[in-house]
């Protein structure tokens, strides 16, 4: 690959919160002519055959697992094989530039780069600058955030600092383009319900129960769409035909910006990925944070946007069945509370993100 024209390096950990950010970063780069390849780890190399770059990599990577002198001693060891791995690669492909989006597989890329004299950056997806990126911050050109405030990001580090928001997949730019309206008491009042696998049995055990509670005039306008494990499918299901609830129930949904697009309330995990798309598309949310996070990235990014007035956050141990009742029922029947939420969540919604995270890659291959 020696002879093929130098482009850029993206580095990602293999789940779709830092994935999902690289591959519209690839398509937008595509756009504009740039060669494009990803590094990753085995779970996004299962992944990579969507990817819409030039060719998937693999290295040696690991995540710290514990505290213990032996749990440190391997995964310094396989970071650094995955280091001297990256080193070679870079030898072959050549690129002008490198951006890691965060997990430890995007540490020996990105370090392997440093050593090689190529201008990198990282991409913070979450309010909460993460280990992997922390790690990499003192040796980056730049550092892309997605929220005003980042933690973690010190007075040194923050003139690294670019603002460009997390971006979102193009069929999520298409459902913003939906209007949002509050429904009035006689209308259908529509609920989404997500938790990706992490947060799904939660939501599976709290909202029909919470639901169920719900005054009846509210009970006979609620339509439900819910993702549930496979195990949880059939007793979320029994619930709600037990009290006479209109609810699509299914493990996966794979048009859910669509869903979001169509739902007056959001009830949900608060993973980066959620927030950018709830933001972009505009609707109000209960959010949920995933509790013993590391570093509580998700509080950080509910807590964010009920900051603005687009969410309300409600942590796990607080959500009792009873309150959530309450809260469902309350803003039911506020449409003008739903509506400002809306235009607040809105506010904070960056559709121009995958752009401006653009640009700077441009700016950065520019200086090598």
């Amino acid at each position: 690959m020696s002879d093929q024209e130098a482009g850029i390096l993206l580095a990602a950990g293999g789940t779709g919160g830092h994935l999902f950010p690289a591959e519209a970063l690839a398509e937008e780069l595509a756009g504009r002519g740039v060669s494009v390849d990803l590094v990753t780890d085995m779970r996004g190399h299962r992944y990579g055959g969507h990817f819409p770059g030039r060719d998937v990599y693999e290295v040696p990577s690991a995540t710290l697992a514990g505290r213990s002198p032996i749990a440190m001693t391997r995964t310094a060891h396989m970071l650094g094989k995955g280091v001297v791995e990256a080193h070679k690669l870079l030898g072959r492909i050549r690129p002008r530039a490198v951006i890691g989006f965060g997990g430890y597989p995007t540490f020996p890329p990105v370090l392997a780069a440093r050593l090689r004299g190529i201008p990198t950056a990282v991409h913070e997806q979450n309010a909460v600058l993460g280990r992997a990126n922390r790690m990499l911050a003192k040796y980056v050109k730049y550092i892309a955030t997605s929220f005003e405030k980042t933690k973690f990001l010190t007075p040194k580090l923050a003139s690294k600092a670019r603002l460009t928001g997390n971006p979102v997949r193009s069929l999520v730019i298409n459902c913003a383009r939906r209007p949002y309206w509050g429904p009035d008491s006689k209308d259908v009042f529509k609920l989404l319900v997500f938790g990706g696998s992490q947060g799904a049995h939660f939501f599976a055990e709290a909202v029909p129960k919470a639901l169920s509670l719900l005054p009846d005039e509210v009970l006979t306008r609620i339509n439900v769409v819910q993702q549930a494990r496979p195990e949880d499918l059939d007793e979320v299901v029994a619930i709600y035909d037990a009290n006479g609830i209109r609810a699509e129930v299914s493990p996966f949904f794979d048009d859910l910006p669509r869903r979001i697009s169509d739902a007056h309330l959001v009830i949900s995990r608060s993973g980066a990925s959620t927030v950018g798309e709830l933001t972009v598309i505009g609707r109000p949310s209960i959010l949920v944070p995933l509790p013993h996070a590391v570093d509580n990235d998700q509080l950080q990014n509910a807590t964010r946007l009920a900051e603005s007035g687009g969410a309300w956050c409600i942590e796990q141990k607080d959500l009792t069945p009873e309150r959530l009742a309450h809260e469902v029922a309350t803003l039911a029947n506020d449409p003008n509370r739903l509506s400002a939420a809306a235009v607040a969540a809105r506010k904070q919604g960056r559709p121009d993100a995958v752009e401006r995270l653009a640009d700077l890659a441009v700016e950065l291959m520019g200086q090598s």
